[in-house]
């Protein structure tokens, strides 16, 4: 090649090459930087991932990354604990753990503290006075003791006679002052008397609709169906709004509970736990499939109908059913009522007459 002539170019940079075999051998870059922090930033910026991708990854705060980057040891926990996040970080880095803590270790200013010895009490001091303490302690005890038995001492008198020569004929052992008799037993006293309720003229009627004077409105009202249990709500209530609904069916133990519509639809399934309980929505043509029939109770108008009774019970039974409950307890009131009315006009007849036959004898 003469002197004219240009070097051929191989297509690679002799920098570039050296780059590159400092990358493949990990221990390179930790020990020809001139600082782990430099180490650790050209580790990172080489792998192209950001401080909060790596700080994501090794669960170590962005500012001790920063501090470990920027060789600001100072801004770093104790030692323990920045050994623990060199390691992470040389680590994700693809660096040699061993070698950054050792690293650390030399670059770092905190030096291993020794063992001191403890303070406290001076052991000899202890012991010299130790005679002198126990003896006053001893004195101490000593001057209470003393001064409590001379206390009881002073206190203590001498026993005198008592005032009694004799000793009473009753008080002697194995004798009786005679016999005594017993009278009648007396009666009880009388027990505390309570006043009599008092009801308001009128009232009962008109809050019951039954006249209490009336004997056979009130034989009636005895005859009657007695009033049963009330649905009481013990866990949530599923289905229409308790304005829209005349049924309602309670689990009494957890039961499944699926409601069908005529075309196949499924208007609500659930496993009802015990408590809870499902409204029937009017005018609706659907079926009542339930897994256990007698974990089920029915209300019809809030009132315990008693159990549901078939595993496919028809929706529209159990509103007919309602329906026709309501209207024969409507019918009830009705006649209570009607005949509460008729009791209060004869009564005022008879009032009525009793006044005018009152003003007749008088004026005879």
């Amino acid at each position: 090649m003469g002197a004219g002539d240009m070097p051929l170019d191989a297509g690679f940079d002799p920098d570039e090459r050296h780059d590159e075999a400092e990358w493949n051998d990990p221990h390179r870059i930790l020990t020809e930087s001139a600082t782990l922090g430099e180490a650790l930033r050209r580790a990172r910026e080489h792998s192209a991932r950001s401080i909060e991708d790596l700080s994501a990854a090794t669960r170590v705060h962005i500012r001790y990354i920063r501090a470990l980057e920027q060789g600001d040891f100072t801004a770093l926990p104790s030692q323990v604990f920045a050994l623990g996040y060199v390691r992470a970080y040389a680590a994700a880095l693809g660096l040699d753990e061993q070698l950054a803590a050792e690293r650390f270790k030399r670059e770092s200013p905190h030096a291993p503290v020794g063992l001191q010895p403890p303070t406290g009490v001076d052991v000899t001091d202890a012991r010299r006075r130790s005679p002198r303490l126990i003896a006053a302690a001893a004195v101490l005890v000593f001057a209470v003791v003393g001064w409590n038995v001379f206390q009881r001492v002073s206190l203590m008198q001498a026993p005198t006679p008592p005032a009694i020569s004799d000793t009473p004929e009753t008080w002697s052992l194995g004798s009786a002052p005679g016999v005594v008799r017993l009278g009648a037993p007396r009666a009880a006293p009388p027990d505390q008397t309570v006043p009599a309720l008092y009801i308001t003229p009128g009232l009962e009627a008109e809050l019951t609709g039954i006249d209490p004077e009336d004997q056979a409105a009130v034989q009636a009202a005895r005859t009657d169906a007695p009033v049963q249990a009330a649905f009481n709500p013990r866990g949530a209530t599923y289905g229409a709004a308790p304005t829209a609904s005349n049924v309602v069916i309670q689990a009494r133990r957890a039961a499944s509970l699926v409601v069908r519509m005529g075309d196949g639809r499924v208007l609500f399934a659930r496993q009802l736990a015990a408590g809870e309980a499902w409204r029937a929505p009017l005018e609706v043509s659907a079926t009542v499939d339930v897994s256990e029939p007698d974990a089920f109770a029915v209300y019809m108008n809030g009132e315990y109908d008693g159990p549901l009774g078939a595993a496919l019970t028809p929706l529209s039974q159990l509103n007919s059913r309602a329906q026709a409950a309501a209207r024969r307890t409507a019918a009830e009131a009705a006649a209570r009522t009607e005949r509460a009315v008729q009791a209060a006009a004869e009564r005022a007849e008879q009032a009525t007459a009793s006044a005018a036959a009152a003003t007749i004898q008088p004026a005879g």
